[in-house]
């Protein structure tokens, strides 16, 4: 709004009031810059200068606010006085003539700098001049500029001069600005974005000059009433590959040969529409001449079209045959083989049947062991799908030593196709290329090139593309935008030696710092470099103890980053410290130290990361937890004595996204390589770091989980997804000698309604989550409980690992869930070795070569079971198939497992597709499950509820050699080193005191031939020892031990239902006295209820036997055993492992002070051996088909707003066809099948994914296909062709397929397979394939999904379509 100020008739800009009761008016975005009501102080007509010593001191004095709200009131008090008395036509004229004016020269009121009361401002080149701008001071800057400091107070303004043309670009040099009291820099706004290039330089040593308190060095930094707005020009900051980029550009891969002494003619065939070589031959007519006719027949009987490159190596000319130089002239079009002669250097590339035109050759004389340089052939072409590259031959004599080679690359650029609109990107911009293969360091930066023929949806980068980067469900990766409008950078000091131990500059200090109660900061669209440095504090951005930044704290508009690009910065990306409600959105985090986006001291809430990418996140040095393995040994100042960290335990955690409090909201963010993990989830269990004083209790462990939507992790070496764990929280100390704020096993992850643990669980869902390409694990989820959904994994590791929340008994046995999801063990996106992929070997489907996780033996997993309970549910497996090197199953174990395992894991409506060999895998002794003989890997159990795992509905499935569960109706399968048994199972939970050493084995009465010895969980010194084996319900057990018997023993019931009951039998020795008592344990409160019922003796096993419920046990003096039964009284609740009564628990105290060993196995069998029996039986074998099995997704991809069409095409010659490989065209869930042989077309409306036709030609008909497609078919249509058979495909087919969408017309293998989809239209979408096959060499297939309701197809505009993530953007803004 416009006003008039105390000085006279020029227009002022007023800023409404933001809602603040303790902080001066608010910003309006896109407004004009706002003029804050000055301070009573003196007015300065300039900038004032002052010494170092005063800056030093500067401090951040609190703004007298009140004063100035009753000096504003005053003042538009006035201005109503004055307009009220001016009479109705002054009013009128006058305003006539303002608006006369501002019709022809009003400044926008959306820009900063075209306030009309701004001077403007040349401080010149003066590194010692220190600026103060203060009231009174409103200054445009318009040149380059060089100063000492900048300090912006009380209404001082600042301003960067912008012009439509975008030509001001201005550099601004100086030590640091500081902006407070009122004080205020803008750089272009929200509505008028700055369109020049504004480069602030950030200069000076680390040892020059004091530090500012609270900011130190380098720094812009913004205090209490500060402002700084700085708004570059909008671009596009990330986006994704609508399309492969093969290794190099082409779909082979580059070829480049070089050799010494290769005599005769060296000759390469390479296919003209993939440039794949396809022949490496070498004929030796200098020597044979039957060489030479070997080489007349290959071109004679060669394909038209095929382009052949030679060169002479040594000599070739002796004994080629004049009959082979005609040949070569007439197919190739050579002018000079009819003359080679003897050591003449040659090359040849041409086209068979394409005549002179086609061919470029040439040669040159042998002279004295020389041919003074190369005689060099080189010529252009272009693959079906557009991508030029170029054949090159060479052949010279250098010092006597003849050389020939050949080169295949591609030449003029690689076009890149895009998901998004990328017109705002322009030639000379930077981005960079992630990885989509294990390691991180895959990651490519490019310069774009210019680009005539691209599309909006395209840009194009040089040929170099150093990595192979292939398919993951939608063939997609991410892409990172750099170059932005305005820029911020730290210069280096050249003067200050690099720290030999980690490599980072000492000198370069530079963030961008906001502490509490500023005015107004909004950063969109800046583009930040070589910022922070190794010590605390000093980020890129660090918001710091800023409290709440959105409505909550005040502020009308919420406080925002925006398409920030920070890049190849010392010391992490953005921090939030002690920071509530802040919202980061679009911003990239590249090739960066220690955590990227860094939520700080586990107090920090409501704080929104919205479609922000980070990759390349490398270990830094500040924290533990953000160091790598030699890091955390060689940095010990901060541990107590000689304690000596332990890098996987302490340390190895640095994350791009690390988020300390689980109240925050994640929404279509990218974590794209990091060294450890993409997004981890911790717990503080007390407020730590600069938020420790103020006593904050964080709740974090017991906090519901914020907003988890369609996020993306690939190419993180531990984990894509990390929940577990939290830091140490004390100081290092002879009783934990450990670093403060080292990682630390303390917290387990269990959300319920207001953190409270009296009130319900609240379940954390993962909505949306795609990892792949992650070393070890896609995620690693512990607590509970935790619902996953709609997500996909592969080419993990492990794929996915549910871990409870605690240990029995004070986990409350909250449940996990993944549903709606999919896991593929290895798809076609076969990587690149480089980088940190050191593992290669063949695998997959089709048994190719491709890179590996962990290590070529590793047993790759998609779902993990490591203790429960879980539940998987309608999810589809794919693409699981062992190698002779590892195993590769779609269920399998945490491998070496000590801990628990629950018979209420289950498993149902799960689907496994065609190529998945190994279902489920219990491990073998060998590498990486040693002897598979701890206590968690001897009782891996899972119920398999409606038998889509077993084909036997409510069945469990157990490890072949665990007696404890089987019965003789159970069904063996090898292949899983597993069993199959119906019945009904529950744990014993087995507790002792005063013998934690010892081993127990667990025998049932009807397998004595196969006891279970297990070890117990504390494998270290603890005041007890707990096992937990298995067991199947109404069955009798004994259990014996190593050594002498515990004095103290507990028995709880888990998982037991009302009235569940077993008979187990402990041994001791003789003549034990027993004091046995049943209590009810409350894990909550760690407290016994104060009901005990006291068990009473009975003389004999009838008697016990007589009533279960009775509170009695025997003791058989003759064999040692103490019987009784464990029977439940309650029923369970939910997930939990006991009722809400308590754990039942069974306590035996004995007074034996014998030393003897208490193994009573040779005197309690035969004695109490029992006939196995089946109490359960077996159900029938399902042999009708699952139809409602599986996720009902058809696609998972990082932009679900899209609709999808699955397609897949499978073509086969007539000897696949013979082998019963099928021929066929899959569209969605239709398949189109052929009656005979021929050419099948299915033609699919591309805005409605409606089929509107399917024709099968054959015989004669098949000359009309061509006629078809080029006239039968509407516009905006999807075609997809597919053969079967011996298929006399017409050359007419050729010319038809180019008006579908190849490049250019393609060869067609007469008799071959060939595979096309294609589109009718105006455009050549991105997703147009072909595939061909000669005959006898295999079927081919393509798989694709296909973007529907496209408006580039020519699609009316379809309903706006319900956007989930900007709906729960919204959602996340009100959750305050």
């Amino acid at each position: 709004m416009q006003g008039t100020d105390s000085r006279g008739s020029s227009p002022a800009f007023l800023r409404p009031q933001n809602g603040s009761s303790h902080r001066s008016s608010g910003y309006v975005p896109g407004r004009i810059a706002p003029l804050r009501p000055p301070p009573p102080s003196q007015s300065h007509a300039a900038a004032e200068f002052t010494s170092g010593r005063q800056e030093a001191q500067t401090r951040l004095p609190s703004l007298p606010v009140e004063q100035h709200r009753r000096q504003a009131e005053a003042n538009r008090h006035k201005n109503t006085l004055i307009c009220s008395a001016i009479s109705s036509l002054s009013l009128f004229v006058a305003l006539g003539i303002f608006l006369g004016i501002a019709s022809k020269y009003a400044p926008d009121e959306n820009c900063p700098d075209q306030n009309p009361r701004l001077k403007n401002w040349s401080p010149g080149k003066d590194p010692e001049k220190r600026v103060i701008i203060k009231k009174g001071d409103l200054f445009r800057l318009n040149s380059d500029a060089t100063v000492h400091s900048i300090v912006i107070q009380d209404g001082g303004l600042l301003v960067f001069g912008d012009d439509k043309e975008g030509s001001k670009n201005i550099t601004l040099r100086t030590r640091f600005i500081l902006i407070k009291d009122g004080g205020m820099l803008h750089v272009g706004a929200e509505k008028c974005r700055y369109k020049s290039k504004a480069t602030i330089i950030l200069y000076g040593k680390s040892n020059e000059g004091a530090d500012v308190p609270e900011f130190g060095k380098k720094f812009i930094g913004v205090g209490p009433e500060g402002t700084l707005e700085l708004h570059g020009h909008q671009k596009v900051s990330w986006t994704l590959l609508s399309k492969t980029v093969y290794f190099s550009g082409l779909a082979y891969g580059h070829y480049t040969f070089k050799k010494n002494f290769s005599r005769g003619l060296n000759v390469r065939v390479i296919d003209q529409d993939t440039a794949e070589v396809l022949e490496v031959l070498k004929f030796d007519t200098h020597e044979f001449a039957e060489e030479s006719l070997k080489l007349q027949n290959l071109l004679k009987n060669g394909h038209p079209g095929r382009i052949i490159a030679i060169a002479v190596g040594d000599s070739a000319a002796k004994n080629l045959l004049e009959e082979t130089r005609v040949t070569i002239q007439n197919l190739l079009g050579s002018r000079f083989v009819r003359g080679l002669s003897y050591r003449q250097a040659w090359a040849l590339v041409g086209v068979i049947g394409g005549g002179n035109s086609s061919c470029n050759e040439s040669v040159r004389n042998y002279e004295n062991h020389s041919t003074g340089g190369k005689a060099l052939a080189q010529k252009e072409f272009f693959t079906v799908d557009g991508q030029k590259f170029v054949v090159r031959a060479y052949s010279e004599w250098n010092d006597g030593v003849p050389i020939s080679g050949f080169q295949v690359e591609a030449v003029g650029g690689v076009i890149l196709n895009l998901l998004d609109d990328v017109s705002t990107w322009e030639p000379g911009d930077r981005i960079v290329v992630a990885s989509t293969d294990y390691s991180m360091y895959q990651t490519e930066e490019f310069t774009l090139l210019p680009c005539m023929e691209c599309t909006k949806h395209q840009v194009k980068v040089k040929d170099e593309l150093a990595n192979k980067i292939l398919v993951f469900f939608e063939d997609r990766f991410l892409i990172k935008m750099k170059n932005t409008s305005t820029i911020r950078k730290a210069e280096r000091d050249q003067h200050v030696k690099e720290e030999e131990c980690t490599g980072f500059v000492a000198a370069v200090i530079f963030l961008i710092s906001i502490l509490k109660n500023f005015t107004s900061v909004h950063l969109s669209y800046v583009e930040l470099k070589q910022m922070g440095q190794q010590q605390i504090g000093s980020y890129p951005v660090h918001f710091h103890l800023c409290g709440d930044v959105d409505e909550k704290g005040g502020y009308t508009f919420k406080t925002y980053l925006e398409g920030l690009s920070i890049h190849h910065c010392f010391s992490r990306c953005v921090t939030v410290h002690a920071t509530n409600g802040l919202l980061i959105k679009d911003t990239i985090g590249y090739d960066t130290l220690g955590h990227c986006f860094f939520i700080e001291d586990g107090i920090e809430q409501r704080n929104t990361l919205f479609h922000n990418l980070g990759l390349v996140t490398k270990p830094g040095t500040i924290l533990p937890t953000d160091r790598n393995s030699s890091m955390c040994i060689g940095i010990r100042d901060k541990v107590y004595g000689s304690y000596v960290p332990v890098p996987a335990t302490d340390c190895m955690a640095v994350s791009t996204f690390w988020i300390s409090h689980p109240n925050n909201h994640l929404i279509n963010n990218a974590a794209a390589g990091s060294q450890d993990a993409g997004i981890w989830y911790l717990f503080h269990r007390v407020a730590t770091g600069d938020s420790h004083s103020l006593a904050i209790e964080t709740k974090s462990e017991l906090t519901p989980l914020g907003i988890f939507y369609n996020n993306r992790v690939h190419s993180n070496f531990k984990a894509g997804l990390f929940i577990d764990k939290g830091v140490k929280t004390t100081n290092a100390s002879a009783d934990d000698p450990r670093e403060y704020l080292c990682l630390d096993n303390n917290a387990r992850f269990r959300p319920h309604q207001d953190a409270d643990p009296e009130k319900p669980r609240v379940a954390a869902l993962i909505d949306r989550l795609i990892s792949f390409k992650n070393n070890d694990h896609g995620a690693w989820v512990r607590g509970g409980d935790i619902l996953i959904q709609n997500s996909g994994f592969a080419d993990n590791g492990i794929g996915l690992t549910f871990a409870s929340d605690g240990s029995f008994p004070n986990d409350e046995g909250a449940s996990q869930e993944v549903s709606e999801s999919l896991f593929i063990g290895e798809s076609k996106n076969y990587g690149f070795q480089g980088g940190q992929n050191k593992y290669v070997g063949t695998g997959g489907i089709d048994n190719k070569t491709r890179t590996l996780p962990r290590n070529r033996t590793f047993p790759i997993r998609g779902f993990q079971i490591y203790d429960g309970p879980i539940h998987l549910t309608k999810c589809t497996f794919k693409n699981f198939v062992p190698t002779p090197d590892r195993y590769t199953s779609a269920v399998g174990f945490l491998m070496k497992n000590p801990w628990q395992m629950t018979p209420k894991n289950n498993i149902s409506l799960v689907k496994f597709g065609p190529n998945v060999s190994l279902k489920a895998f219990f491990g073998k002794p060998g590498p990486w499950f040693e002897e598979g003989d701890l206590d968690g890997d001897k009782n891996s159990i899972f119920h398999d509820l409606d038998g889509s795992v077993t084909d036997y509905t409510d069945t469990y499935v157990g490890r072949m050699d665990n007696y404890l569960i089987q019965h003789p109706k159970c069904i063996n399968i090898t292949e899983w080193n597993g069993v199959v048994c119906s019945g009904s199972y529950a744990q014993v939970y087995v507790q002792t005191w005063n013998g934690q050493n010892l081993s127990m084995t667990i025998v049932r009465d009807e397998y004595p031939a196969n006891p279970m010895v297990l070890r117990g969980i504390n494998q270290r010194a603890a005041a007890f020892q707990q096992y937990q084996p298995v067991v199947m319900l109404q069955k009798g057990y004994t259990i014996h031990w190593n050594g002498k018997a515990p004095n103290v023993t507990y028995l709880y019931l888990i998982n037991f239902n009302k009235n569940d009951w077993i008979r187990v039998g402990l041994c001791y020795q003789p003549k034990t006295d027993f004091l046995i008592v049943l209590e009810t344990f409350q894990r909550r409160s760690s407290a016994l209820s104060s009901k005990v019922e006291r068990y009473m003796p009975v003389s004999s096993m009838v008697e016990l036997e007589r009533n279960r419920s009775d509170k009695r046990f025997y003791f058989d003096n003759s064999t040692g055993l103490l019987f009784l039964f464990l029977q439940a009284k309650y029923n369970r609740d939910g997930h939990s492992y006991c009722s809400s009564q308590g754990c039942e628990r069974i306590k035996i105290v004995t007074k034996d002070s014998s030393k003897g060993i208490s193994n009573c196995m040779t005197k309690a069998y035969p004695k109490y051996y029992q006939v196995p029996t089946v109490i359960k039986q077996m159900p029938e074998k399902t042999t009708v088909p699952c139809t409602k099995c599986g996720t009902t997704q058809t696609v998972f991809t990082s932009d679900p707003h899209r609709n999808y069409l699955l397609v897949q095409i499978n073509s086969s010659d007539e000897k696949e066809s013979s082998r019963i490989q099928k021929a066929f065209i899959y569209v969605n869930d239709t398949m189109f099948s052929f009656k005979d042989n021929g050419i099948l077309i299915v033609v699919v409306d591309a805005c409605t994914g409606t089929v509107v036709g399917n024709k099968l030609f054959s015989g004669v008909d098949i000359r009309r296909v061509d006629g078809y497609l080029k006239s039968g078919i509407p516009q905006r249509s999807i075609i997809l062709l597919s053969t079967r058979g011996d298929v006399a495909i017409p050359n007419s087919l050729a010319e038809a397929l180019m008006s579908l969408g190849t490049a250019k017309p393609p060869y067609l293998q007469s008799k071959g397979s060939l595979a096309f989809l294609g589109f009718r239209g105006n455009i050549k979408p991105s997703w147009i394939k072909l595939f061909t096959s000669p005959a006898g060499h295999g079927l081919v297939q393509i798989e694709k999904y296909i973007p529907l309701q496209l408006e580039e197809y020519g699609c009316a505009r379809a309903i706006k379509r319900r956007q989930k993530d900007l709906e729960l953007l919204k959602k996340a803004a009100r959750s305050h």
